[in-house]
């Protein structure tokens, strides 16, 4: 059984399967929640010895590892996260390496070479950095990390971009309010979806994968952490699922 999904353009973006192949690769590509990583705290409420079943209340900042941003993050219009297209939450990807990308460096139309000529409207762009390597090392992780510059974000709303994920915790320097404020306008005024926080991208073997970001669907929220990851070997095509080799 399967669904077919539009991206934001309007186009077919193949027959989306229910239930995953076994044929292609699933990568995941979201750091795990940990009790005491920045903005997460979670809280044993229930054990299954005490109480007859285990659970805990998970306090999560709204932007607190691998996270999805809404409009109203940045009041950059009125989308809430409950409200986003779920076909802005998925679609095809193209993954541009920057390893090596020295700290601090404003990322530029220049960086993406050859990838941006092959960039269709409505695709997406994961900047694979190699970022997350530094998440143990919270402040360095946080004050150090590449970001977007002012014309690679222009850039992005021509090529109408669908998804720009990115593995720093921000796309913009989280010490700079004006700078944090104008990337993010740019980007979300333009109904492109940012998704931060990313991992493992460094795991993807071509540069076209499919990608989804499911973020809880929590009312009036101006972003919220979620499930990042990425579909290598399926078909870009009508006949939609994995192919087999």
């Amino acid at each position: 059984m399967s669904q077919e999904v539009e991206n934001r353009t309007g186009d077919r973006i193949g027959d989306f399967p229910v239930a995953a192949a076994n044929s292609g690769r699933i990568i995941d590509l979201t750091l795990t929640l940990r009790n005491g990583m920045r903005g997460v705290a979670l809280e044993q409420t229930r054990t299954f010895e005490r109480d007859g079943w285990n659970a805990r209340t998970l306090h999560l900042y709204s932007h607190a590892g691998t996270h999805m941003d809404a409009q109203t993050h940045f009041a950059a219009g009125p989308e809430t996260i409950d409200c986003i297209p779920l076909a802005r939450c998925m679609g095809w990807a193209r993954v541009v390496k920057l390893d090596g990308i020295a700290d601090k460096a404003l990322i530029t139309p220049a960086h993406l070479r050859d990838v941006a000529a092959r960039l269709q409207p409505g695709e997406s762009l994961l900047l694979r950095t190699g970022w997350s390597r530094h998440v143990n090392h919270p402040q360095h992780y946080r004050d150090n990390f590449p970001r977007i510059a002012d014309d690679l974000a222009h850039w992005c709303v021509e090529k109408k971009l669908n998804i720009l994920g990115v593995e720093p915790p921000s796309v913009a320097d989280v010490n700079n309010k004006e700078e944090l404020t104008r990337i993010h306008k740019i980007l979300l005024g333009a109904n492109i979806t940012i998704v931060e926080g990313l991992t493992n991208l460094g795991a993807l073997a071509q540069e076209k994968v499919f990608f989804i970001a499911a973020p809880l669907k929590v009312e009036g929220g101006d972003g919220c952490p979620c499930r990042a990851f990425a579909l290598e070997g399926w078909s870009s095509d009508r006949s939609g699922g994995f192919p087999v080799p």
